[in-house]
């Protein structure tokens, strides 16, 4: 694991060992030499793990629109600052640096991200592992929800193992290291087109 993808809430939320969590992903992936790459903000937990990764000498690599440049950055020395144009250039810039693609609880913008990655992973536009962090059952609903999509005949079972998920950081990390994807295009060879 070279380059781990991290999306998160631009609110910190309140729970505050959460917090904690989000500062040990950080930790972990600075003393293993793992960059963070992420949207490029200086707020919420999008600021904390950026902080808490280069407090720790990790490597950083921020990606952020034009338009949000002066709402979300602060004065984090980022190893490195990438600024794109839209919403979409930045998730596929993103998406193309990484090797790995861990969700932290978050909002709207962290659920687009997600299943964008989801989606073009079930397209077989990437093969990149995602991991979901369900931080004392923050997405159990989310996970339900997935499930029903299945029994209901939305995601066949092979697409709704794409999305790895653990109650904690360190097992979420190990699993992420020992999953590995090969590109897969059964979705358009087995769906029913009927």
């Amino acid at each position: 694991m070279k380059s781990v993808l991290v999306f998160c809430g631009s609110s910190t939320g309140n729970n505050l060992k959460l917090i904690e969590e989000v500062k040990l992903l950080a930790r972990l992936l600075a003393e293993n030499n793992i960059r963070l790459i992420y949207g490029g903000g200086n707020v919420g937990l999008m600021g904390i793990i950026a902080s808490e990764m280069l407090a720790n000498n990790g490597k950083v690599l921020g990606v952020i629109p034009e338009f949000l440049r002066f709402k979300e950055t602060g004065d984090l020395p980022l190893t490195e600052n990438v600024i794109v144009n839209s919403m979409h250039e930045r998730k596929a810039y993103m998406c193309d640096q990484a090797d790995y693609v861990i969700t932290l609880p978050g909002g709207f913008g962290t659920m687009d991200e997600m299943f964008e990655m989801l989606t073009w992973l079930q397209l077989n536009l990437h093969a990149k592992p995602i991991g979901i962090l369900n931080f004392e059952g923050f997405y159990d609903p989310l996970l339900s929800q997935l499930d029903q999509m299945l029994a209901n005949g939305f995601l066949r079972p092979s697409n709704r193992e794409l999305l790895i998920n653990a109650t904690n950081i360190t097992d979420l990390l190990v699993t992420l290291l020992a999953t590995k994807l090969e590109p897969n295009d059964s979705w358009f060879r087995d769906r029913d087109l009927s």
